[in-house]
C-alpha cells in the first residue's frame, strides 16, 4: 500500500531529477525528452490528479478548506491533503523551470545567468520567475512572431 511518505519520496525524486537535468544538462537530448517537453511535470500533475481524486472522494474530504487560514491549516493536517499540496508545488515549479529553459534557449540568456534563476524557481518559486521575468528583458526574440500569430493575421481570419 502506498503512503503518503512513499508518494512524497518518489515525487521528490522526480521533481529532483527535472532541476538537476535543467541546471547541468539543459540541451541533453534526455532533459529534452523528460522535462522540456513537460513529460515529468505532468507526470506530478497525474499523482497529483489522483491523490485529490481518491483522498477528497472519501470521508476526510470535507474537512477544512480554503476559504480561510484556518480551513486551510485544517486541511492540511491531513497527510495526504499535505502531500498534494507538496505536489502541486513541485509540478507547478518544475513547469515554470521548464518554461524559463526553453524561453532561455529561445531567446539566448545564457546558462550561467539562467541557474540562478532556476534555483530561485526551485527554491522560492514566484521569487525565480520573477527573477527571470526581469533577466528576460534583456534578451529580446530574435526571431519576428509567425506571421500566423500577428492580431493583423487573427482578425483578418475572421468574417466581418
Amino acid at each position: 500500500m502506498l503512503t503518503p511518505a512513499t508518494l512524497f519520496s518518489v515525487a521528490n525524486s522526480v521533481a529532483m531529477l527535472g532541476w538537476v537535468l535543467l541546471l547541468i544538462a539543459p540541451r541533453w537530448t534526455v532533459t529534452r525528452r523528460l522535462v522540456l517537453s513537460g513529460v515529468l511535470p505532468l507526470a506530478l500533475a497525474v499523482v497529483y490528479a489522483v491523490v485529490i481524486g481518491v483522498h477528497y472522494a472519501g470521508p476526510k474530504g470535507s474537512v477544512g478548506g480554503f476559504s480561510s487560514l484556518a480551513d486551510v491549516a485544517l486541511l492540511f493536517q491531513d497527510p495526504w491533503a499535505l502531500l498534494a499540496g507538496w505536489v502541486h508545488y513541485l509540478c507547478f515549479d518544475l513547469a515554470i523551470g521548464a518554461w524559463e529553459a526553453r524561453d532561455a534557449h529561445r531567446r539566448g540568456v545564457p546558462h550561467l545567468l539562467l541557474i540562478p534563476c532556476l534555483l530561485f524557481t526551485f527554491l522560492l518559486g514566484p521569487v525565480g520567475m520573477l527573477l527571470y521575468a526581469a533577466a528576460r528583458r534583456f534578451y529580446p526574440l530574435s526571431l519576428p512572431p509567425s506571421p500566423a500569430t500577428t492580431p493583423q493575421s487573427v482578425s483578418s481570419s475572421y468574417p466581418s
